[in-house]
């Protein structure tokens, strides 16, 4: 397995210092988790590595400054838009599900008087039949 030497040894006119190696690394060691293709031909195993490995190489893209604000506020309008149609989306849903809600208890009422009165019966007819045999008894 091959190991990543410490400290690496980071181009400065690319990353400018190595805590913003490590955030480029875990960000993008979490999308390798998530399943992103790497194009990199490592032998290492870990995604953690991999990510070190890429950032150095110079196989991501940095965006820093003024251009990082701007691409941060673009991914939170594009992540309210999402949860926004996300919410339309279980809004129609819930009307959908309060319909078959409706059609369910109905479906369990009807069940539960039928199966109440097959009790009901089940029990009652013994008891006419008893009451049949005593009066037979009796004459």
């Amino acid at each position: 397995m091959d190991i990543v030497s410490l400290p690496p040894e980071i181009d400065r006119e690319k990353i400018d210092s190595r805590y913003r190696l490590v955030i480029m690394a875990s960000q993008r060691a979490k999308a390798l988790a998530l399943g992103a293709k790497t194009e990199l031909g490592s032998s290492s195993i870990k995604f953690t590595t991999r990510a070190i490995e890429e950032a150095l190489e110079d196989q991501l893209d940095v965006v820093t400054g003024e251009a990082a604000r701007e691409a941060r506020q673009e991914a939170l309008q594009q992540e309210a838009q999402r949860l926004a149609a996300e919410a339309e989306r279980r809004e129609e849903i819930g009307v959908e599900l309060s319909e078959l809600e409706k059609d369910l208890k109905f479906y369990l009422n009807e069940k539960e008087e039928k199966e109440r009165k097959a009790i009901e019966d089940l029990f009652s007819a013994p008891e006419s039949e008893e009451g049949a045999e005593e009066s037979g008894e009796k004459e």
